[in-house]
């Protein structure tokens, strides 16, 4: 038997593609998702509709945050491993509505480490994000950098979590691996990301909202690669000893923090550019100033990655935005 896997989020984008991943191999997964609003909800319920396909697979729609789900979910089904990818996202969003990522980041991840706490998993894996590092210039980021200059509410959460996690890591010897993704796309994207937009609007005539006059770049991470590399660090648990120089073990707890990104920035223009191709269809571009909170330039560095798992899948941009237009042509048009 394989052992049972709680994934938080798992309605979510990535959440969703993760848990096919880990039902395709024979894992009991138990998903907690509160189908919250953000963003078309009906996204989320096709998402777990595919997901109760398959026999090993529980839904728990509940909200990670309320006291007691999460300590009841980890003293009945006794995951071995825990997944926690719910959270509230997105940058811009942060600056209106604050609150939820309080209630949902802070204290959702709060009642998370409550549970591990009480009931301690083999290894507990939390999304964390490549916004920590913030206004930072020094590239490739890396995990030994220090994440001090955040420049928007929903990075100063996660930069939150990751300090919470550390101190429980420490507190009650719980091995956490923190995820700083990078910029993730692919098919069953989010609709308020910019490859949903983007196509969106080009597909029905409407002009772009391009940020910073197409000067950003971006380290995009196609979905599956990413997930590939989420399900290979699960057994990569932390222990006492660095694997390399680019460990960023920590020094009191059995924590650390991982980048999963391509390694390899691409020009918002160049990423337009990859889209129109494919759509066989010039965009109509609205050149504008960067918005509050959003970062000119993401970049992972991956070597600890490697030095984790080894190789990391990177799935060409131009056929994972193909893939992306393929999937939206077939759910949208």
């Amino acid at each position: 038997m394989k052992a049972t896997i709680l994934v938080t989020g798992s309605a979510g984008f990535i959440g969703y593609h993760l848990c096919e991943r880990l039902l395709a191999e024979g894992f009991d997964v138990i998903g907690l998702d509160a189908m919250t609003d953000y963003y078309d909800v009906t996204l989320k319920h096709k998402r777990h509709a595919m997901l109760q396909v398959h026999a090993n697979f529980t839904p728990v729609p509940k909200r990670l945050e309320t006291p007691g789900v999460l300590e009841e979910l980890f003293a009945t089904q006794k995951p071995a491993m825990v997944i926690h990818l719910a959270a509230q996202a997105g940058v811009r969003y942060s600056i209106d509505a604050p609150r939820s990522y309080v209630e949902s980041n802070i204290n959702g991840t709060f009642e998370l480490l409550e549970a591990a706490r009480n009931h301690t998993p083999k290894h507990l894996l939390i999304a964390s994000t490549s916004s920590v590092y913030g206004a930072k210039t020094e590239m490739p980021y890396r995990e030994t950098h220090k994440v001090d200059t955040q420049m928007s509410f929903y990075a100063a959460t996660k930069k939150a979590t990751e300090a919470m996690a550390q101190t429980y890591a420490h507190l009650y010897d719980i091995p956490t691996t923190m995820f700083r993704f990078f910029t993730v796309y692919g098919p069953w994207g989010r609709p308020d990301m910019a490859l949903f937009k983007f196509t969106d609007a080009i597909q029905n005539n409407r002009a772009i909202d391009v940020y910073n006059h197409g000067d950003m770049l971006r380290d995009f991470t196609y979905v599956t690669d990413l997930v590939d590399a989420v399900r290979r660090l699960m057994d990569a648990v932390p222990g006492k000893t660095p694997v390399s120089e680019a460990d960023n073990l920590s020094p009191i707890a059995p924590w650390r923090a991982v980048n999963i990104g391509n390694g390899a920035p691409t020009k918002l223009t160049d990423f337009i550019e990859a889209l129109e191709d494919v759509l066989g269809k010039t965009a109509q571009k609205n050149m504008l100033d960067i918005q509050p909170g959003d970062m000119p330039a993401t970049w992972a560095d991956a070597t600890l990655l490697h030095d984790l798992i080894g190789p990391m899948n990177r799935t060409d941009l131009k056929d994972g935005v193909a893939n992306f237009v393929n999937w939206y042509n077939a759910e949208y048009t």
